[in-house]
């Protein structure tokens, strides 16, 4: 199947700054972080790919804060680092005996290639005539701490899905939004990442994901990582 990969700006001003000429930041003495970037909203969806298999696609916030595409990748699952699919597999351990698994990450990475947020999915269906019997998806989340604590931090989060027994298909979606106070600035009032995660499990088996992420503010070099496998 295609997969569509898209970009959303937060508002029409922010569209506008994204499809134009640089939107860094004018430095401020009082600018917390002084060339940090407008915030963006990043949007992306993915069909699931087929068993052992993952499907990822990532964005960089380029050269004057332009958010620029990566091609979508397949692959094995087994290329996937190995802290990313133990935070993404941690709820699947009780649901193994499920027909069809799914996990799903979403996840932001500074300019040093450093995780600061993350909010991860694992999905179980089973099907039979036609029908979803049982299904549903778990939530689990990570966040980078600096010393003396402070870094990243959840605010809040939350998971729902419109049904999960006998269903012609389950919904799930997944919330998570994080703060920042720590070296890059003190006063805690600069950055938040806002993730939501949404997983679409059908009776013939197959599934889509679709993740979006939220940015008060960006930096050039920031990168988002998500996909499912």
């Amino acid at each position: 199947m295609n997969s569509r990969l898209s970009i959303a700006a937060v508002s029409a001003v922010s569209l506008v700054a994204l499809l134009g000429g640089a939107t860094v930041a004018t430095a401020q003495e009082s600018d917390p972080a002084p060339k940090s970037c407008d915030g963006v909203r990043l949007t992306g969806e993915l069909p699931a790919p087929a068993p052992g298999q993952a499907v990822s696609g990532q964005i960089t916030i380029g050269a004057d804060c332009k958010p620029e595409r990566v091609s979508v990748q397949h692959g094995p699952a087994a290329a996937r680092s190995a802290r990313t699919a133990t935070a993404a597999g941690n709820a699947v351990t009780a649901t193994t005996a499920a027909g069809h698994q799914l996990r799903g990450w979403n996840e932001m990475y500074d300019c040093c290639n450093i995780r600061m947020t993350g909010l991860y999915t694992a999905s179980s269906w089973d099907t039979a005539n036609g029908r979803v019997t049982t299904g549903g998806t778990t939530a689990t989340q990570e966040w980078n701490r600096e010393p003396w604590d402070a870094g990243w931090s959840l605010t809040s989060q939350n998971a729902k899905a419109d049904c999960v027994t006998d269903c012609a298909e389950v919904n799930s979606e997944a919330h998570a939004d994080f703060a920042y106070k720590g070296v890059f600035d003190p006063t805690g009032d600069w950055y938040d990442n806002t993730h939501h995660s949404y997983v679409q499990l059908k009776a013939d088996g197959t599934a889509s994901c679709r993740f979006d992420v939220e940015l008060r503010h960006t930096f050039v070099g920031w990168n988002w990582r998500y996909g499912c496998e």
